[in-house]
């Protein structure tokens, strides 16, 4: 196999979803490689539409990546490209995370045109958010808060906003840069204000792995096309942030927050875990150095967090 040889990559049709796996495109393109995109529907995508009724096993973060899984299985795409934190934290065995690039913005961003700041939200303001995490850590800054279901890609999202569905939208701020759409981004929220979930701003670029039959080939050439897209800062950071989240049970409607990042020849983690009702916060802000590995720095911050009474929060019912 050769340069010449297409690569076929696997993407949701949204227009985020498109902007990553072009990014991709465009790397492996300017390395000389031949690339072709195709779409793949999932359930998660039919969800948003009108009228869909969810099959009753659709869990999570699954819903986002089955079909775009089976069809890597199958062996009618040789890569599909996700935001890390769609992904469960534990692959299928004849799946692997073959490169993760250099994370973008990982913040929150407020998105509102007239209140500039959460702060500045008239009481019982209306905030469109579905994500259990970012409820509670809104509520635990502005218990006054009130919550619009607002679903679907960001311009709908947008859309809504501007229809007067809600006062303010709280987005990752990752995908409004890629997109552009920043136009009424006026507040990123510190970690340690709302601390963004495990790999958030993070892409992944998934694969079959060696164990899995098939290809064995054509799956090595895959593996080493993207290799240089891999950045192992970025890499041990996520690693780290998931392995918090899978210690605490490892489930997207989890009200987890973590965050790591290098600083001053260490490596730091902001970690946090509230109450759905935001009244109860237990969090971590700690340094290791940077000889721990991804595995043990995750798990032992959540066994810190565990010790204060996090499995006790998290089993709480959710909103």
């Amino acid at each position: 196999m050769n340069r010449q040889t297409p690569i076929r990559i696997g993407s949701r049709g949204s227009q985020l979803a498109l902007w990553q796996a072009n990014h991709v495109r465009d790397v492996l393109r300017l390395a000389g490689y031949e690339v072709e995109i195709e779409v793949i529907r999932t359930t998660g995508d039919r969800m948003q539409q009108p009228g869909f009724v969810a099959p009753p096993d659709a869990d999570g973060k699954g819903i986002f990546i089955k079909e775009i899984e089976e069809a890597l299985a199958e062996g009618r795409i040789d890569l599909a490209v996700h935001s890390l934190k769609d992904l469960p934290t534990r692959l299928e065995s004849r799946f692997t995370l073959a490169a993760i690039p250099r994370r973008a913005d990982a913040r929150d961003a407020w998105v509102c045109e007239p209140y500039w700041a959460l702060h500045t939200l008239p009481l019982h303001g209306r905030v469109g958010t579905t994500s259990p995490r970012r409820k509670a850590q809104l509520l635990a800054l502005r218990p006054d808060i009130e919550f619009v279901d607002v679903r679907g890609n960001i311009d709908t999202r947008l859309n809504k906003l501007a229809g007067g569905a809600c006062d303010a939208l709280v987005l990752a701020s990752a995908g409004l840069d890629r997109l552009g759409r920043t136009e009424w981004v006026h507040q990123r929220f510190s970690p340690d204000e709302l601390c963004p979930a495990p790999g958030q701003g993070a892409l992944a670029i998934e694969t079959r792995s060696a164990s899995h039959p098939g290809d064995e080939a054509r799956d090595h050439f895959i593996r080493g096309a993207i290799a240089a897209l891999d950045h192992l800062e970025t890499r041990f950071c996520v690693e780290a942030e998931r392995f918090v989240l899978d210690a605490l049970g490892g489930g997207c409607s989890l009200p987890v927050g973590a965050y790591c990042v290098p600083e001053y020849e260490k490596w730091r983690i902001f970690a946090q875990v509230i109450s759905p009702d935001g009244e109860a916060v237990i969090q971590t802000d700690t340094e290791f150095s940077l000889s721990i590995d991804a595995e043990t720095l995750g798990r032992t911050v959540a066994e810190d967090l565990k010790s204060r009474g996090a499995l006790e929060l998290l089993s709480q019912s959710a909103f």
